[in-house]
């Protein structure tokens, strides 16, 4: 039998594709998400990744190890259900959306976990492409996303439409704003900030823009709680829902640029049909659609 300790910590270095990440999540080191691998890789008797450097590819024998894993994990997760379905303070809820959604989640998500000492909410900021397989999967309970997704086996519900804002630093000159200016300010970008740019930019800049990838990166920032960070300090410009504005705690240090043309982005929150019956999903779901 495949140990268990070992088995999750492949699974999970095969959804995250970095040690060192791998080991942040897992409250592990490096060399110890390292020992992990190669204690099952000798328990199997074959090699699980093949190594280039800093990146990995995972082996024919990886990937039939890896459905293990996941199998392992949903046979779990079905137990846990079944033993706290019931209770809406115990058991784990996971869920995923944006990093500007998540801003604004968080602290609510953590006020209710005060309350209910026995629940574990798992909040991932996702793409939502991954945010829709992995609701599908059972992977996240529930997800926020911006376009309602057609399936069958999938609950959804409207929550608000949110304005997409070009964010600034403060006292930026926004008169007769053109693109040229914006790129010698530089974008700071971030996982939705290529789809937020060709929403907006393109609305607003017609004549001039050329696509996401023609912009000018002024840096880069997958954290949620720092997107706005490096405008706030004058080092570019970036696109984000208004929420995920709000909820900074320098927002004096940021300027919303009014543009002819606004943009709103709707938000769905999804689960698989069904998952709202166990009662600790459905007060996380409340929770969640009391914003709106």
């Amino acid at each position: 039998m495949l140990n268990a300790t070992w088995l999750e910590t492949f699974t999970t270095l095969c959804e995250v594709g970095h040690f060192t990440h791998t080991a942040e999540r897992l409250g592990m080191t490096q060399p110890g998400v390292s020992q992990h691998l190669r204690k099952l890789e000798a328990q199997v008797g074959k090699p699980l990744i093949s190594q280039e450097g800093k990146s990995f590819t995972v082996t024919p024998a990886g990937d039939a190890v890896l459905s293990v894993g996941k199998a392992r994990r949903t046979q779990e997760r079905a137990l846990r259900d079944a033993i706290d379905q019931d209770n809406p303070n115990a058991g784990t809820v996971s869920i995923g959306c944006s990093g500007s959604f998540a801003l604004w989640a968080y602290p609510r998500l953590l006020d209710h976990m005060a309350r209910a000492p026995e629940l574990v909410i798992q909040l991932t900021a996702a793409p939502q492409a991954s945010i829709v397989r992995d609701v599908l999967s059972g992977d996240f309970d529930l997800g926020v996303v911006a376009s309602k997704p057609d399936h069958p086996r999938l609950d959804a519900s409207p929550l608000t439409a949110e304005e997409l804002c070009l964010v600034v630093p403060a006292g930026y000159d926004t008169a007769d704003l053109n693109l040229h200016q914006l790129n010698e300010l530089g974008f700071v970008a971030h996982p939705d900030g290529n789809t937020y740019a060709d929403d907006l930019l393109s609305l607003n800049f017609a004549a001039d823009y050329q696509g996401a990838d023609s912009l000018r990166v002024r840096t880069f920032v997958n954290q949620i709680g720092q997107i706005p960070a490096p405008v706030a300090r004058g080092l570019g410009y970036t696109i984000l829902p208004r929420s995920g504005l709000e909820a900074y705690s320098e927002r004096h240090k940021l300027d919303i640029v009014p543009l002819r043309k606004r943009r709103f982005i709707d938000q769905w929150l999804i689960s698989r049909r069904g998952r709202s019956a166990f009662a600790r999903v459905a007060a996380v779901r409340e929770l969640i659609e009391r914003r709106s």
